[in-house]
């Protein structure tokens, strides 16, 4: 038997486990917050080895639906440092499997556990399944776009200031689902697009554009977010065609927040 890894959380064990090779580890069947903790865990450490996740698509669209692991999850694609593939059959059990070694991901209160052989025979055999699994499965389609992508896009297309206060709404929350427990990608955009006077066409038209929601969604949200009196609007004349409409925040403890705290206050204006 070899050395079996005992940490405080998944993240810490997937990276020991990940110390232990430079060739692809095949991560299957993990639980949703392991996913989650995978993704963190890959974005950390950049001399990580490849990361062949095979799992239920229930659960990695479960996970996925948080904009902050679905975009972390995509920016490591777009670095071939990770692939998502679906399990046709779900097994029992959650495995890491390297060419060296196989941990079986075990978590029991606080403490979490890769229990692992590194028996020769049964640990090819292992890995040779994976490799075959992997071959016959199908892709998972993932949606969101590369948050690297969303950041300079958004720099470049709306400007410096409203990508800053961007980026610090995201920093200051821990999930991104827009169900009560954070909110959703689209509705942080308008909100930073608000507190820096944007147009709800140039930043629905950016959004569309770069994949994160069609330009109706964006506009729903913006009904939503007026008739909560998060924002408000104003017409803008143009020189030809309907008036175009400015963003701004609608409710003073909006205008009153720093960037890292308008997501708590809008929060809890949603939740009122």
């Amino acid at each position: 038997m070899t050395s079996n890894l005992l940490q405080d959380d998944v993240g810490s064990m997937l990276g020991a486990v990940f110390e232990s090779t430079t060739e692809p580890v095949y991560v299957v069947n993990p639980s949703r917050q392991s996913v989650a903790e995978l993704v963190s865990t890959l974005d950390a450490d950049a001399d990580a080895p490849e990361v062949r996740l095979l799992a239920d698509e229930r659960a990695l669209k479960d996970v996925m639906d948080d904009f902050l692991v679905a975009s972390t999850a995509a920016d490591l694609i777009d670095e071939d440092r990770l692939e998502m593939r679906l399990l046709g059959e779900v097994p029992n059990h959650s495995v890491a499997v390297t060419p060296d070694a196989v941990y079986a991901l075990v978590t029991i209160n606080d403490a979490v556990g890769g229990l692992g052989t590194d028996d020769g025979d049964f640990v090819d055999t292992a890995y040779d399944y994976y490799e075959s699994t992997w071959a016959d499965a199908d892709e998972y389609s993932l949606r969101t776009p590369p948050l690297n992508r969303v950041r300079s896009t958004l720099e470049s297309d709306i400007g410096q200031e409203t990508a800053d206060d961007f980026d610090d709404v995201l920093s200051s929350l821990s999930t991104a689902r827009g169900d009560g427990d954070g909110l959703d990608e689209v509705t942080i955009s308008l909100l930073v697009a608000a507190r820096n006077g944007e147009l709800l066409y140039d930043i629905s038209k950016w959004g569309e554009d770069v994949g994160l929601a069609s330009k109706a969604t964006f506009s729903r949200t913006k009904t939503k977010l007026e008739d909560m009196n998060l924002i408000d609007t104003e017409k803008v004349p143009i020189d030809v065609g309907r008036p175009r409409l400015r963003l701004m925040l609608g409710d003073e403890r909006l205008k009153d927040a720093e960037p890292d705290e308008l997501a708590t206050v809008a929060q809890s204006m949603l939740a009122a």
